[in-house]
């Protein structure tokens, strides 16, 4: 998903600030990342900055909410185009993050990122982040629960399943963003594969019977 680091098109002073703040936040860190600098990138006045946001953290917060929603759109929409059913949707995902990992501009999980650098849970970058996820999560969670449903896996193991899948994303976006290599995705989703062979094994294995 591509972040353009390129100076902003005309728009509002708003836009052009959320922009600035999105691109150079990702790309450098919120705390390397001055005010004066979002400013310059965005190319408006620094009264602008003031008339839109109460402070730096105001805006990298609404510079996440932003991301956020397309972010899940691309996501969303890049998942669905993998195949006709849950099963290839839940392993498209990975698909779907290898051509993150191997773009110019990748440098990781933007939510993750900003998490690292915000210390306090209740810190609206942290809630945004944290929010993120949890939709994130929730679409997992529904992928999950489409595939329990057509093989008859026991859909109560829905929910952790989904809590593991939200790991081996997360996992691979932090390989791939410390070693560079985009087939983090790959190891992945063979992961993820085998986590699938198992609900399925767990469900369908003949019951024992106990010893008399």
């Amino acid at each position: 998903m591509a972040t353009s680091t390129e100076p902003p098109t005309p728009g509002s002073a708003r836009e052009r600030l959320l922009d600035a703040a999105e691109a150079l936040i990702y790309a450098g860190g919120i705390h390397a990342t001055g005010v004066d600098a979002i400013v310059r990138q965005s190319g408006t006045a620094r009264k602008s900055f003031y008339t839109h946001f109460e402070s730096k953290d105001a805006l990298v917060a609404a510079a996440l909410e932003r991301r956020d929603e397309r972010w899940m759109n691309w996501f969303i929409e890049g998942t669905l185009r993998r195949g006709k059913n849950a099963r290839a949707h839940l392993l498209g995902m990975f698909d779907v993050l290898r051509e993150w990992f191997a773009s110019e501009d990748f440098h990781g999980c933007a939510f993750l990122n900003a998490s690292g650098e915000i210390a306090a849970a209740d810190d609206p970058i942290r809630v945004v982040a944290r929010e993120h996820k949890e939709r994130l999560l929730a679409f997992v969670r529904e992928q999950c629960d489409e595939h329990m449903a057509a093989t008859g896996v026991d859909g109560r193991r829905a929910e952790r399943l989904a809590r593991q899948w939200l790991i081996l994303i997360d996992g691979a976006i932090g390989v791939a963003l410390v070693s560079g290599d985009p087939d983090a995705a790959l190891d992945a989703r063979a992961a993820a594969e085998q986590l699938l062979n198992a609900e399925a094994a767990h469900t369908h294995a003949p019951l024992r019977r106990s010893p008399t």
